[in-house]
């Protein structure tokens, strides 16, 4: 299980988060978040983060030469786009890994299918898929949940490996996995004393637990 850890905005946290050995941390350069980072702070903390931990940048409706400048700044190898990014922008990013997220409610996932056929057609899949909740207006990090039982039954095995988010904490993350066999799990709020401000109990027992679920990967 491949567990990432959203939100990180100072060096201290990334140190400390770093310690404990998630997969990833996710830096959020979505300026209106109260999780967004500065590129100077970002840059210093990939620097000090260690080997086995992939500093992830979060962008939300960037132009491909701000994307281009970030990813060559901080040397990232995988971003993720969160906003209304279109097919054709991954297409033009095929030096990095692409997480796609999708915001996704009852109505299902026939908005995710027809843009991963509209990547296929542009010869150009995602590398991963984000599900986060629905929530109209907003682009992600609500504490709402993600429809498990949805993604259970309707998440195509033939699609980019599914990461999950979405109102994750370590209380329902086992349960989570149990339901959705995600490749990974990824959060933010969940794992929060107040907001943007992480935890770092809070942040050890989600990964525990994220590691103890036990599924398999996609």
């Amino acid at each position: 299980m491949w567990v990432k850890i959203c939100g990180i905005k100072d060096v201290a946290t990334a140190d400390a988060v770093g310690a404990l050995r998630p997969d990833a941390i996710g830096l959020n350069f979505y300026q209106p978040s109260p999780r967004s980072v500065t590129l100077p702070v970002a840059a210093e903390i990939v620097r000090r983060l260690p080997t086995a931990v992939e500093p992830i940048g979060l962008f939300v409706n960037h132009t491909l030469p701000q994307l281009r400048e970030m990813i060559e700044t901080l040397g990232l190898k995988t971003i993720q786009l969160h906003g209304d990014e279109p097919p054709e922008l991954v297409a033009q990013l095929p030096s990095v890994q692409v997480i796609r997220a999708f915001r996704v409610g009852e109505a299902g996932l026939a908005e995710m299918a027809a843009y991963l056929k509209a990547c296929e057609r542009r010869g150009r899949l995602p590398d991963f898929c984000l599900v986060d909740a629905r929530v109209d207006g907003q682009y992600g990090g609500t504490g709402h949940t993600a429809p498990w039982d949805l993604l259970s039954r309707e998440y195509h095995q033939e699609w980019p490996p599914l990461i999950l988010a979405g109102g994750l904490t370590p209380a329902n993350v086992a349960a989570a996995i149990a339901s959705v066999h995600p490749w990974g799990v990824d959060v933010a709020g969940g794992v929060e004393s107040s907001p943007a401000v992480k935890d770092l109990g809070l942040v050890r027992e989600f990964i525990r637990n994220s590691y103890a679920g036990n599924a398999p990967a996609n």
